[in-house]
């Protein structure tokens, strides 16, 4: 070979990787898979909380549910008004219907479930044990649907909720953004379309009208109730006056 040549014949031997480095890579892959996962449970704690601080004093300006009905061509007609310019019989309306121990639980109510459990088992009509807080975490921060990871979430919600707003805040909020009709919510707005005026307000018999509503706003209507609606309403309305006898409502006090 002449000087100055250089031999790229295809005998050479290609470097190879040390075999060491694999492992290495494979867990440093991992590692950085893991850090990604923890500043994504770090965040979504830290935003979470925010939102939950930020909503104990400023009013939700819109939740997913809204969204979905104006994506489904649906108008959204909703106006806040605070806890205390709510009649407070629909309050003791929402406790009667929905969840008579709101004032006694911290968020979930064990009885409750355990009853529906039971109830559910025996067959009929499907019911649920979530309480006002449950609702109010679900529907403020999540979507309807989900199945357990929205069930973990919400649980997740109404802890925050439970320590951060208080029950005063948490009916405030559930009675301004629950569902009461198709593209009607809070109490207020539902007020206004079922008896032409505000939720000042409320007759027991209104109050419970509306609460008769809450568990399926699209397919209920407070105006001219019939078949269970009907039932319903009144027997919420009836209970309206123990809940105030009894006390049931005395966190709102």
């Amino acid at each position: 070979m002449e000087p100055g040549n250089v031999n790229v014949g295809t005998n050479v031997p290609l470097p190879q990787l040390n075999q060491r480095e694999r492992p290495r890579r494979k867990r440093g892959l991992v590692g950085r898979g893991l850090g990604w996962a923890v500043r994504a449970v770090v965040a979504f704690v830290i935003l979470s909380v925010f939102m939950v601080v930020l909503y104990r004093f400023v009013p939700p300006p819109i939740t997913l549910t809204m969204v979905g009905d104006a994506l489904g061509g649906h108008g959204i007609d909703k106006s806040w008004r605070p806890l205390s310019q709510i009649d407070p019989n629909m309050a003791r309306a929402a406790i009667a219907g929905e969840d008579s121990r709101f004032c006694l639980h911290d968020g979930f109510d064990l009885q409750a479930i355990e009853t529906a459990y039971a109830r559910n088992a025996r067959g009929g009509r499907i019911r649920g044990g979530s309480t006002i807080s449950q609702q109010t975490a679900k529907n403020v921060f999540l979507i309807q649907g989900g199945g357990y990871a929205r069930k973990a979430l919400e649980a997740y919600f109404t802890v925050l909720i439970e320590n951060i707003w208080g029950k005063r805040r948490i009916m405030e909020v559930y009675l301004n953004v629950a569902e009461t009709g198709i593209g009607t919510y809070g109490v207020d707005a539902a007020s206004r379309r079922y008896f032409g005026h505000d939720a000042s307000h409320l007759t027991p018999d209104e109050a419970g009208r509306i609460a008769a509503v809450l568990p399926l706003p699209k397919k209920r209507a407070a105006i001219a109730p019939r078949g269970f609606t009907r039932r319903h309403g009144n027997a919420i309305t009836r209970r309206v006056g123990v809940v105030r006898n009894d006390g049931l409502d005395r966190c709102l006090r």
